[in-house]
């Protein structure tokens, strides 16, 4: 497989890596990390600069390379990630271009790519968690609405979001993979509380959202009733799959950078040290080569990636997590301090192996659908 830039593929970056250079110093300050107001206004006026720029879409209409040479050349500049905006952009956006009607798209996609709306995520349950089949958020319907009530727990960004791609059962005596709809909800329907969950790192990106007898136009229904299960499938795809793609180049950033720092404070000198930082070195460099093959698999099928995610998934949480212990074995004493990226990013990277399935189910899915073993009991 050639993986070096084609001639159009090369002035691209060209042209992005100039664009970018001249943008990101006019930029305002980044906000407080815990100020998500402010954060919301931030990722969203970064995403209309993409949009105006012509490098809005590129999550979901430009050719694979072209999508990871932005995700290299944004990462490598130091740009703005998508923050706030990551349900729509990488998960709730896709999956409407992939399942929903011309209306569902044309209502709900330009103003995700125009930086005018915000996702969230409405999946996990208190007592449905990893076993998200076992949802009970229920949603009976009533002329041309869904009633729905329930909680959802982990919603990311609720109490900045416009909108929540939301899961609920519309038939409770249907098996529990059959009977779910997925449906989008406007945040500001009468019934829907928003209650934030404060992380171990002191952000509260997470929210539990309560659900009382809340209407929902039945054309918010992405997909066709009780057909939730197999929609929610392609959502997982594109959160497993590609959505983590930026973080992988951000990870080998923060590699370069913890090399350095070890120069600098004297932890260069362990051999041990410096043999786990070229091991994961070897293994982020690896991790890329398998997004570009998850890429390029689900450009081929249609745009919708496929179970390869689950096997990225598996490597690049484990991956993760060690990069961040290495950190705080670079830093000493200081991975104390809260204030350093790296101790938040240790802190958060403790949910990757629970995050968009725990590892449990990924092992479950590659077992079951790569290997073809049989299903466990």
């Amino acid at each position: 497989m050639d993986l070096s830039d084609s001639p159009a593929e090369a002035e691209f970056r060209a042209g992005l890596r100039a664009w970018l250079a001249e943008v990101l110093p006019t930029l305002p300050a980044v906000p407080p990390a815990h100020d998500w107001p402010a954060r919301r206004r931030y990722d969203l006026g970064w995403q209309r600069t993409l949009y105006d720029a012509g490098y809005g879409d590129v999550h979901w209409d430009a050719p694979p390379a072209k999508r990871l040479i932005f995700l290299e050349e944004t990462e490598r500049a130091g740009a703005p990630y998508v923050g706030a905006g990551f349900v729509g952009l990488l998960h709730a956006g896709p999956t409407i271009a992939a399942e929903g009607t011309a209306a569902q798209r044309a209502r709900w996609l330009p103003p995700i790519l125009r930086g005018e709306e915000i996702w969230c995520q409405g999946f996990s349950e208190p007592d449905a968690g990893s076993d998200l089949a076992a949802l009970r958020t229920r949603a009976r319907r009533d002329g041309g609405h869904y009633v729905v009530s329930g909680s959802k727990i982990w919603t990311s960004h609720a109490e900045v979001a416009d909108w929540c791609e939301l899961l609920v059962r519309t038939d409770p005596d249907a098996p529990k993979h059959r009977g779910i709809t997925w449906l989008a909800l406007p945040m500001d329907a009468p019934g829907v509380t928003v209650r934030p969950l404060r992380t171990l790192a002191g952000s509260a990106e997470f929210a539990q959202v309560f659900l009382d007898e809340v209407p929902v136009p039945v054309g918010n229904r992405v997909g066709a009733e009780h057909d939730g299960w197999r929609v929610t499938q392609v959502t997982l795809g594109f959160e497993r799959g590609t959505a983590f793609a930026g973080e992988v180049v951000a990870c080998r950033r923060t590699l370069a950078e913890l090399a350095a720092e070890a120069r600098r404070n004297g932890r260069w000198d362990d051999p041990a040290l410096r043999r786990r930082l070229g091991r994961l070195h070897a293994e982020f460099r690896a991790l890329w080569r398998l997004v570009q093959w998850n890429v390029s698999a689900a450009e081929a099928s249609g745009g919708v990636p496929g179970t390869g995610g689950s096997v990225f998934k598996l490597a690049y949480s484990r991956a993760r997590q060690e990069l961040y212990d290495t950190a705080a074995e670079v830093l000493g004493a200081d991975c104390l301090d809260l204030d350093r990226p790296w101790t938040s990013e240790r802190l958060s990277s403790l949910s990757y192996t629970i995050a968009a399935g725990t590892s449990q189910i990924q092992y479950g899915i590659v077992a079951e659908r790569i290997l073809g073993l049989p299903k466990g009991r």
